[in-house]
Formats: structure tokens, C-alpha cells, sequence
């Protein structure tokens, strides 16, 4: 289940402000007077008006469901104001929305060059103008400053794939637009964002403020295959051990994870001759949906021993809708706008995985759903306006662009 989001009542103005966090009906008080109607007719009219005004009441509960009065947090967002029920932030649609985006990639040196489609070549910046509506709800105007100091003293670690990469990354350049002195921001190892590099990290020393990302694609750890496995093997995934540097994910108080695109019949066993192993034993016939599930089971078993849930809040995205099409899955074709229905992409075998184990947690671990709203979103894809032009990309996301909209989600939940 995702979490209840900190979140604005369609039709409530964003200026609510009150210190009354508790439901109440009105209560009317009067006084009762009984009149007694002797004749018949008297009685018929008063019990058509009786039941005139306990149809309008009825109606009336049906239509406008009990609001609860919310007061600004001091987080700048307001708190979740939905009293029936709980708003599923990631069921919506998007909104074409003039002041988007929020933050110029060029200006962001946190942005690799691949990810920079306007500055790659693309003419149609609208792809960036698209805001997520949740639909019965609102997420939060995103404020740098408050949330700058909201995060002071606090570590925030991303691990996963490129998709991850590319969520630290935007999430770096929307806190910057609050920053005033840039220089101030610097990864703190000089490192430039580059694609195989395992560790970058980015503090906001004015905040003390450490963002970190951990490529890690598969979770679980990669290495060579086993001495007596067959010459054409050539690596294998330890499905039952979590990756090597995971030690050091755990002194956070953020940490988001993300993996699946690199979980790919084609990937694994074709071009990196990668086998499943367990134990001592390596298994050349386990389908990559199953050795997938087995590796979240023991990034499960290490989140809810190692982790203290007490400081860290856990997060597990799960898988982003891509956009290939063609009988090979080869061909790639962004649009100008995005698509009006899902056509089938709004689910995931892999997301349908990610859900089940999770769900079976005995920690509490946050569910970020964006493989439906990722779906509809065929415009948002990086194409040819890469820094290699001659590779189409159907997968990754341009910046600005989709996942500033996972982070604005994200930082909602928290706050």
C-alpha cells in the first residue's frame, strides 16, 4: 500500500490555516417545538416534508463528505486532508502547466550531457511542461528553500540502476534552485556524473546536506561464475547475497531504491552470458522473472535486518514504463505530446513482483508506483537527443522532465 500523501483537498483553498486537526460535524442547537396536526392531511404534510429533508441530508453526506480543517505544517506542505479514505497520489493524469519546468538543465552541472535533450537538439520543449495531477488530490508546490532546511544535517541515498541515477540527479538540480552561492554545491570527490562510475555524492554544504547515489542494477551481487560452470557461462548473480557495498546504504535517513531494466532475457544471458547462482550451485534454467523475485527476497531479508527503520525511511520505486515498440522491440518513437490512454504499458511483471514482496515486509517500506503515470508519458523519452545520436533511447527520461515529477512525489511523502 502507498502511504497516505501529505496532500490538498481538490476544491480547499491552499491558504486553510487552522490549529484544529481533529474531525467535527457542525452541531446545531435549538430548540424542538412538536406540533400536532389533528386532521389527516396535516400529518400526510408533515411526513412528506420529513421525508423531503432526510432525502436532501442523505444527499447532501453523499455529495460533500466531511472535510477536516488542516492547518500549514511546518514543513511549508500542507498535511493529508483526506478524511474518507486515503489519496493514492499515483493515480491521476497530466497537465499541460506553463510554469513548468522547474530548473534550466543547462544551468545544472549535476545534469550529464546525455540526459540534456534541448541542449542535445530537441526543438519541442513541451515534453517538460506536463505537471502531475493525482485525482483526487494535489501534490505540493515544490519549495527549495523550505525544503533545504527541512533536510539540513540529513543523508539521502539513491541506489539502483540509470533510472535511479537519473532521479538523483534531478532531485540535486530542483534543491539547487534554492541555493544562492552554487559553488557551495560540489560532489565530494570530485567525481564527474559519468555512467559506470559505483559511488557520486553531492553535499550542499551550507545545509550540510549529503545526496548520494549507489549504482547497483541488480541489488544483489555480480561477480565471477563458479569454477566448474560450463565455459560459455562467463558471470553469475549471486541471488542470495545483497551487493558487496551495501554497508554502506545503511547510515541514511533517506534511502530509495530502484531496479529491473537490466533484468532481460537478452541482457543477461546473451550479452553478458550471466547465469543465476545460489549457493554453490548455478542454475542455467532459471527464467529471469523467477531469479529476479529471488534477488528481492534477499534485498527483503537484509532491509528488515539491517535497516533501522527508526531513522531511515525506506523507499522502493518500482519499474518505468519504456517506450519501444516494433516486433524486436527496437523501434523508438517520441512524441510531441503524451499519449491520452496507457495502451497497455500502465503494468509490469517486474512492478507486479516488486509489489508482492514488498507488501510481505515486516518493515515499513513505501510503495512509489510510477509505472502507470509513466505510461502514458511516450513524449518524455530521451530518443535521438542524447549525446550519442546514433543510439535511440526509449528507456531514459530527459531533464527536465519525468522524473522531477517522482521526486516532487517523493519529497510529499516525507514531508
Amino acid at each position: 500500500m502507498v502511504d497516505a500523501c501529505p496532500l490538498r483537498r481538490l476544491g480547499e483553498p491552499e491558504d486553510v490555516t487552522t490549529l484544529d486537526h481533529q474531525f467535527g460535524d457542525r452541531m446545531i442547537k435549538g430548540d424542538c417545538n412538536i406540533c400536532v396536526f389533528k386532521s389527516f392531511n396535516g400529518l400526510v404534510a408533515i411526513s412528506s416534508l420529513i421525508s423531503f429533508l432526510s432525502a436532501m441530508a442523505l444527499g447532501y453526506l453523499y455529495l460533500f463528505p466531511r472535510f477536516q480543517l488542516v492547518k500549514r505544517s511546518s514543513y511549508g506542505i500542507p498535511d493529508s486532508n483526506v478524511s474518507n479514505g486515503t489519496c493514492n497520489v499515483f493515480e491521476g493524469s497530466w497537465i499541460y502547466d506553463k510554469n513548468y519546468p522547474l530548473y534550466d538543465a543547462s544551468k545544472c552541472p549535476f545534469v550529464e550531457r546525455g540526459f540534456n535533450c534541448l541542449a542535445n537538439g530537441r526543438k519541442d520543449g513541451d515534453y517538460a511542461k506536463w505537471r502531475w495531477k493525482p485525482k483526487n488530490c494535489d501534490i505540493p508546490r515544490f519549495n527549495a528553500r523550505i525544503i533545504l532546511e527541512k533536510f539540513r544535517g540529513k543523508r539521502v541515498v539513491f541506489v539502483g540502476d540509470s533510472l535511479s541515477r537519473t532521479q538523483w540527479e534531478s532531485l540535486i538540480c530542483l534543491l539547487m534552485t534554492g541555493v544562492e552561492d552554487k559553488n557551495t554545491v560540489y560532489e565530494v570527490k570530485g567525481h564527474k556524473i559519468t555512467k559506470n562510475i559505483r559511488f557520486l555524492g553531492v553535499l550542499f554544504s551550507s545545509f550540510n546536506l549529503r545526496i548520494d547515489f549507489y549504482r547497483s542494477v541488480f541489488l544483489v551481487q555480480h561477480g565471477t561464475a563458479p569454477r566448474l560452470a560450463p565455459k560459455w557461462v562467463k558471470t553469475a548473480l549471486r541471488l542470495d547475497k545483497l551487493d558487496d557495498i551495501s554497508h554502506e546504504w545503511i547510515d541514511s535517513d533517506v534511502l530509495i531504491f530502484n531496479s529491473g531494466h537490466w533484468w532481460t532475457k537478452s541482457r543477461l544471458f546473451h550479452e553478458m552470458r550471466c547465469y543465476f547462482q545460489v549457493g554453490n550451485s548455478l542454475n542455467l534454467a532459471m527464467p529471469v522473472i523467477s531469479g529476479f523475485k529471488r534477488a528481492l527476497e534477499t534485498w527483503a531479508s537484509w532491509a528488515e535486518t539491517m535497516i533501522n527503520t527508526n531513522r531511515t525511511r525506506v523507499f522502493f520505486r518500482t519499474f518505468e514504463s519504456t517506450h519501444w515498440s516494433g516486433k524486436k522491440w527496437n523501434t523508438c518513437k517520441v512524441t510531441q505530446r503524451p499519449w491520452s490512454k496507457t495502451n497497455g504499458r500502465e503494468r509490469s511483471s517486474v512492478s507486479e513482483i516488486i509489489i508482492k514482496v514488498v507488501k510481505k515486509m515486516r518493515i515499513p517500506v513505501t510503495l512509489m508506483h510510477v509505472t502507470p503515470m509513466c505510461a502514458f508519458r511516450s513524449d518524455g523519452h530521451v530518443g535521438r537527443w542524447s549525446d550519442n545520436p546514433n543510439v535511440p533511447d526509449c528507456s531514459h527520461w530527459c531533464l527536465p522532465g519525468v522524473p522531477d515529477t517522482w521526486n516532487e512525489i517523493l519529497l510529499s511523502l516525507l514531508l
